[in-house]
């Protein structure tokens, strides 16, 4: 199935999108569920066609975990060792933005770069949990763009600010609940020029261990999304441009990018 989050005329709901989206847009629709996407979802009965909504951020959540240099090459690039153990960081929920919504560039830096990203989104509350079922806890996966403020992240030595702008976290464009994220295609484009390619079966830790891993440190709730880090290859941003990363199996997150 997969699960989305979309504007309407009457306001905001989520949906399950039938049949696939990737089918004409004029052929897929809305189908709203009612209250929440978690468990088993029931409908309302309403439906849109996926012309007359508008895709938001695929979720709310109450914390975005991040991982750094989850990627041998990656680690390399940035001039650091592949490290042992999961590096995490957390973004502010208020940094999520959805589809086709603008990056916003802060005046006070000079270089914001792209990461594009494989995200997990947590279904049910968990504490512990065992490597062997750290996909059992999982909604689903969707794309992510972990933007960052690099000369910050340089400056300041911890990675809060670089990270938490409002806007720094899009996510979309949907939610897949079915996708195997064992082996999967992830591609960044920046003005349609490619600049990151790999694939998720060269994660250092892969999404099982990394719920594990963070859920021995938090609480994770449903919602809860958690960025499993980004291949080489990132690189600045600038205003005018347009930004996509596409996974294998999950679509394209595409957002432009703006000063703010």
């Amino acid at each position: 199935m997969r699960l989305a989050r979309v504007a309407h005329s009457d306001g905001v709901s989520f949906v399950a999108l039938e049949p696939d989206p990737s089918a004409p847009q004029e052929k897929v629709l809305a189908i709203e569920i009612d209250q929440h996407p978690f468990g088993e979802p029931t409908f309302t009965g309403r439906k849109w066609p996926m012309a007359d909504v508008r895709l938001l951020g695929p979720i709310l959540p109450s914390k975005v975990i991040c991982v750094g240099k989850n990627y041998a090459e990656h680690a390399r690039e940035m001039g650091g060792e592949v490290p042992q153990n999961p590096i995490i960081f957390m973004k502010p929920s208020t940094s999520v933005t959805g589809p086709n919504a603008a990056i916003k560039l802060p005046p006070n830096s000079e270089r914001v770069d792209y990461e594009g990203e494989l995200a997990a989104v947590v279904g049910q509350p968990c504490r512990d949990v065992p490597e062997a079922r750290g996909a059992d806890v999982l909604l689903g996966y969707t794309v992510a763009n972990d933007v960052t403020a690099r000369d910050q992240q340089q400056a300041d030595g911890q990675w809060t600010r670089a990270k938490g702008y409002d806007t720094f976290c899009p996510l979309g464009p949907w939610i897949d609940t079915e996708v195997d994220p064992g082996d999967l295609g992830l591609r960044t484009e920046l003005d349609g020029e490619l600049k990151q390619e790999s694939r998720t079966s060269l994660l250092l830790h892969d999404v099982p261990a990394l719920v594990s891993y963070i859920s021995r440190i938090m609480t994770l709730l449903p919602g809860d999304v958690i960025l499993t880090g980004t291949p080489a290859g990132v690189g600045p941003m600038q205003a005018g441009q347009q930004v996509s990363v596409s996974i294998d199996g999950l679509g394209t997150l595409t957002n432009p990018v703006q000063d703010r």
